[in-house]
């Protein structure tokens, strides 16, 4: 028989939104040689400049993260921009735009993971109710 856990003992963090999005590494490389202003439309300067699994991984983010929003209303690809500081895990820049949708929505700052490995990059991004700063 298996015992329930008190309600003390599980936190009670309510999960807004959840996202994910995986992105074949090649045919992304492929696409932007094929459209060369889409790295302009869908990246800042300076994620522009790392290299192409990382846009791909960053791309996926985007993505994961519009899903978790439930929608892209009120911001757009350069809203979205993943920082990565060395040593630390990636996380979105904090944008007036996406701060504000955050802030209007209720929710608390999203929780991002990438990878890049075997020719596909994915990002997961979970979106939880509360505090807006991050």
């Amino acid at each position: 028989m298996h015992a329930e856990p008190s309600s003390s003992a599980v936190p009670h963090a309510a999960v807004a939104g959840i996202g994910v999005d995986t992105v074949d590494i090649e045919r992304f490389e492929k696409q932007l040689a094929r459209t060369p202003a889409l790295r302009e439309r869908l990246f800042t300067p300076d994620e522009r400049e790392i290299p192409t699994r990382s846009l791909a991984a960053r791309f996926a983010a985007k993505e994961a993260l519009i899903k978790a929003l439930g929608g892209s209303e009120g911001i757009n690809w350069h809203d979205l921009e993943v920082l990565r500081v060395r040593g630390e895990k990636p996380v979105f820049s904090a944008t007036p735009e996406l701060v504000a949708v955050l802030g209007e929505r209720g929710y608390a700052w999203p929780h991002l993971s990438l990878t890049h490995d075997g020719g596909v990059a994915t990002a997961f991004v979970i979106i939880e109710y509360g505090r807006k700063e991050r």
